[in-house]
């Protein structure tokens, strides 16, 4: 069957291609949803569900873990050799985060808003992640420092079943 939409977002990419530009992987992912008007269901999840506290939770640990990088046991591990390297790219890190927790803030009382963290999908992923991964260290490892970054262990356990539930929702559309 012959998809109208697909073929025209097909031309615009063609078109732009040849007069130079170059479309970054969000752009065409951007354009993607529109012509497929699928709808987040991410946003639903945030907004109505109060997923946003483990995505702000999970941030903010993220936020702690980049700071601390260097008294992390696994660095201290693979040597000095990567920690040059890590340290900068987690200074590079440490002011997206902070700029996606305002966006998070800041979206809450506007629908409108709430969507456009859908281009945020992959870095929101990423953060939760992080969080569920120092959280099995935690209890697996029972190193100080992820204990330590973790907080409540008893508490960060029952955040691994709604890491789950984020990790699955903010990957919705419809």
């Amino acid at each position: 069957m012959f998809n109208v939409k697909w073929f025209i977002f097909r031309l615009k990419v063609q078109e732009q291609i040849q007069v130079g530009r170059q479309l970054s992987y969000n752009n065409l992912q951007k354009t993607h949803f529109v012509l497929t008007e699928k709808m987040w269901l991410g946003e639903i999840y945030f907004k109505d569900e109060g997923g946003y506290e483990i995505v702000l939770k999970s941030l903010n640990h993220y936020k702690n873990r980049l700071k601390t990088l260097n008294n992390s046991p696994e660095l201290k591990e693979a040597g000095a050799m990567f920690a040059p390297v890590l340290n900068q790219q987690a200074r590079k890190t440490v002011p997206k985060i902070d700029e996606t927790v305002k966006k998070i803030q800041d979206s809450l009382g506007d629908v409108e808003s709430v969507n456009k963290l859908q281009e945020d999908i992959p870095f929101l992923q990423k953060a939760l992640e992080c969080y569920e991964s120092d959280i099995r260290k935690a209890e697996n490892t029972g190193y100080e420092y992820f204990v330590n970054l973790v907080g409540d262990l008893t508490q960060a356990k029952k955040d691994l079943d709604i890491i789950k539930i984020a990790l699955t929702k903010i990957n919705q559309f419809e």
